[in-house]
């Protein structure tokens, strides 16, 4: 019985590419990208116009928009300042829809007209009283906070005061107590080790 023949035939695969050739290229060369077809000059600044009149246009819709976002920021901003400016602004403007109305009508009306007017005088005297109360409210509260904050911290200087005192009463009393036993254990020897007297 012979042996079994294991031997594998071994293939270069360098020599094996060369043999077959170069490989084709699945995608463009670089000489197609050199040949490719390019605009002429005058056609880049056609393009270059058209991108000019695009930003106008953007601009121009910007403008807009700003102009529309600071109309809505003025209306904002009146009723967040509201109070005195805006309430002054209504009030103008009823006073002179009522003196319009009050020249249409007839001189029975004028009689009425001064009765609204000493009406709306009232109101505006209401509304003054009111914004009084509420900035007296503001300051009382804001006072009633600082003096809280003042009481606090008067009463935690009148305590470290009152500790700092008592630690010295202390240390004084010690020393007493300390020179009592040294001329007391001079003159007698001493029955007990504690830093209290016996």
């Amino acid at each position: 019985m012979g042996k079994r023949d294991n031997r594998v035939a071994y293939i270069n695969p360098i020599a094996v590419a060369r043999s077959r050739g170069p490989a084709p290229s699945s995608g463009p060369s670089i000489q197609d990208y050199l040949n490719r077809p390019r605009p002429t000059w005058e056609e880049v600044k056609e393009q270059l116009e058209k991108k000019k009149k695009g930003s106008r246009t953007l601009a121009e819709f910007e403008e807009k928009m700003n102009e529309k976002w600071k109309k809505e920021l003025e209306k904002h901003r009146e009723k967040v300042l509201g109070g005195s400016d805006s309430a002054s602004k209504k009030k103008e403007k009823k006073r002179k829809e009522k003196k319009k109305s009050n020249r249409h009508s007839s001189s029975s009306s004028s009689s009425s007209s001064s009765d609204s007017s000493s009406s709306s005088s009232e109101s505006e005297d209401e509304e003054e009283k009111k914004t009084i109360k509420k900035k007296r409210k503001r300051k009382h509260t804001r006072r009633s906070s600082e003096d809280c904050e003042s009481e606090s911290d008067s009463d935690s200087k009148e305590s470290s005061k009152k500790k700092k005192k008592k630690s010295r009463e202390d240390a004084e009393k010690e020393k007493v107590i300390f020179s009592f036993l040294a001329k007391a254990g001079k003159n007698q020897t001493p029955t007990c080790q504690t830093s209290s007297p016996c």
